[in-house]
């Protein structure tokens, strides 16, 4: 290795040692030995290679030191030879030890990274919704990718060098130390001219590195926002181009700037760490020349020395920054783990059961709850703010209670911010209720397993979401056993399927980032024809037709009547064809049922549902041609 390699090896690892000095908690260590626990055979074979090479790469200088004393000797041809062979035969082996480290390193590292990311993928699914209200998406996937990698390198890149560095540092200074003390304690007062510039040009390179990587996040997230179709939208509506593009070449300017310094930086210290090198090369050598010269020390063992200076200075620089750098590894376990640490509101019961095979009813019983607050769901480092939100954790409803019977439809009706949706989020358990309970088919939903209960509720919300996927693939997430002719016919009762059809790669068309290709009716159809192939016996309705103009809600209320044929539906309406089919009729207010019955009851009493009546759709008031009149109350 040359002094130069040294020198670019020290700044680099001064550079990134500096990258995160918070603290960690002792039980991490715990941690970390319960993952490592499955790759520990590995990682002893990995660590004895490690030791091995570092010990080969002592030994060559030795022999290169015993072949020009022959030389110089005039010693034994043969000799010359045998130590050129061992030589090459030590180059061999160092190369076939390096590529098994680097097969272990990397069987260790990606399967650390495997278990962690699956750990971490798994344990956020099983989160609350409140979770995902609260983080950003970006803080999410970075613990994902930047700490989970961040972990991993405590393995398969720290552990290994501090090993093979330790050996190598030893044995060096042992062989050195017994060719010449002088020169060894000489060549180890040059050390700080050569450590301490590392530390501290890493310290400002590091800074100039987060500062670069600041601004290249908040570029990715403008570049992220203002390429999704709301953000373009957004910008071109209010006529900001200009503007955006300013912001954004301000910044990336100010990355150039950066670059260039950096690269500077670099430059100015690889030349001193060089020279540094050069000097200390001079130095065995002069002073190495002058002993051999006076008979004190051997040729070889001058040339022995100058070979084993890059085996002092590449351990010594190394483990300078090794106690951070292990730091630095650590914290990224403890970010990790902070994610597993939070624990899901929502646990299946090990007695949990099936949803029993009978017609479905949706009962609540004297159900009160809270949304929980965000030091149970959270953490600040997830919503980027130094402190989490402490507010919150009042009750939402206050003793709600009613059935839906099996086939019936009960329709909640009241202002934004009443608590319907609320309601509507605790049938398909995506919330656990505080107090009370809620049932299908008759059973507290805490005690059936989840997989069953989703596969008996389906839910239609109002922003009808789709992945950046085929229509195929978003259809069969509902169910994915689908044949190509349940598929067809869920769409023709969506009333979509001839839209389908005429797309250019029909099923597998590609329906952009949130279904964006689609407009806002077909959108939604689509998510019905999803329940609809789920044949789920609950349907859920969340204001469905909320955001759509009036012929895409007359398409979507079709679709939507088809899927609440022969099926047990609570439907949040804001449409008065919805309400007069429902069997019941909840008005809810600031949490509570305050009054019940079906239209026609409800408005001859008076009251809450009288004036919503009144206010909200007296103008839709006539007999709905779109709701099929077998399931129009009597």
């Amino acid at each position: 290795m040359s002094m130069e390699v040294t020198a670019w090896e020290s700044l680099y690892h001064a550079m990134h040692a500096q990258e995160d000095r918070r603290p960690f908690r002792k039980a991490t260590l715990k941690r970390i030995a319960t993952f490592a626990q499955p790759h520990r055979r590995q990682l002893g074979w990995f660590l004895v290679l490690s030791a091995i090479s570092a010990g080969l790469a002592v030994a060559t200088p030795l022999l290169a030191g015993r072949v020009i004393d022959e030389i110089t000797g005039a010693g034994s041809t043969n000799v010359v030879v045998v130590l050129a062979l061992i030589i090459a035969a030590i180059a061999i082996a160092e190369a076939g030890f390096g590529i098994a480290e680097r097969w272990l390193s990397s069987r260790i590292g990606e399967g650390l990274i495997l278990d962690l990311r699956t750990s971490v993928f798994d344990h956020v699914q099983k989160m609350p919704i409140a979770f995902f209200t609260r983080t950003r998406t970006g803080a999410l996937v970075s613990r994902l990718n930047n700490d989970v990698i961040g972990a991993q390198r405590a393995f398969s890149d720290v552990l290994s060098r501090v090993v093979s560095n330790i050996v190598m540092l030893v044995l060096a200074l042992i062989v050195m130390l017994s060719l010449s003390w002088q020169i060894t304690v000489l060549t180890l007062l040059l050390l700080p001219v050569f450590v301490v510039p590392a530390q501290r040009m890493g310290t400002r390179l590091a800074k100039l590195e987060r500062e670069a990587a600041n601004h290249n996040a908040t570029m990715s997230t403008q570049m992220t926002e203002r390429f999704s179709a709301p953000g373009a939208t957004l910008v071109k509506l209010f006529a900001r181009p200009d503007v955006e593009l300013s912001e954004f070449a301000d910044r990336a300017r100010r990355v150039r700037d950066i670059g260039v310094k950096t690269a500077m930086v670099q430059w100015i210290f690889i030349t001193a760490l060089t020279f540094v090198g050069a000097l200390a090369l001079a130095l065995v050598y002069g002073l190495g020349g002058f002993y051999a010269l006076r008979d004190q020390l051997d040729a070889g063992a001058v040339v022995s020395l100058a070979l084993l200076l890059t085996r002092l200075y590449a351990p010594l620089t190394a483990l300078a920054s090794a106690r951070v750098e292990v730091m630095s590894a650590l914290v990224s376990f403890s970010r990790v783990f902070e994610v597993l640490d939070l624990k899901p509101l929502i646990a299946e019961s090990p007695q949990a059961r099936p949803v029993p095979d009978t017609p479905a009813s949706v009962e609540f019983d004297d159900v009160r709850f809270a949304y929980p607050t965000a030091d149970k769901v959270s953490l600040a480092s997830l919503e980027e703010v130094a402190q989490l939100d402490v507010r919150g954790g009042q009750e939402i409803l206050h003793g709600v209670s009613f059935r839906a019977e099996p086939g019936q439809i009960v329709a909640l009706v009241g202002s934004s911010g009443a608590g319907k949706s609320t309601i509507a989020q605790l049938i398909p358990r995506l919330y656990d209720v505080d107090s009370g309970s809620v049932r299908v088919a008759d059973v507290d939903v805490r005690d059936l397993k989840a997989d069953s209960l989703r596969q008996t509720v389906g839910m239609v919300t109002q922003d009808g979401h789709l992945f950046h996927d085929s229509v195929r693939a978003n259809l069969l997430l509902a169910r994915p056993a689908a044949t190509e002719e349940e598929i067809w016919e869920a769409l023709r009762r969506a009333r979509i399927d001839d839209l389908i059809a005429s797309l250019p790669a029909g099923l597998d068309t590609i329906v952009g980032e949130r279904g964006y290709r689609l407009s806002g009716g077909e959108r939604q159809r689509l998510t019905i024809a999803r329940i609809l192939l789920a044949q789920p016996r609950v349907v859920i309705l969340d204001e469905a037709t909320a955001h759509l103009d009036s012929t895409s809600e007359a398409a979507v209320q079709a679709a939507l009547t088809e899927a609440l044929i022969g099926r047990t539906a609570v439907v949040i309406a804001h449409r008065l064809s919805t309400i007069r089919a429902a069997d019941q009729i909840l008005v809810i207010d600031e949490g509570r049922v305050i009054e019940r019955g079906t239209h026609r009851e409800l408005l001859e009493v008076g009251g809450r549902y009288e004036e919503l009546y009144r206010t909200q759709f007296e103008q839709q008031d006539e007999t709905p041609t779109d709701i099929p009149a077998e399931i129009l109350p009597a």
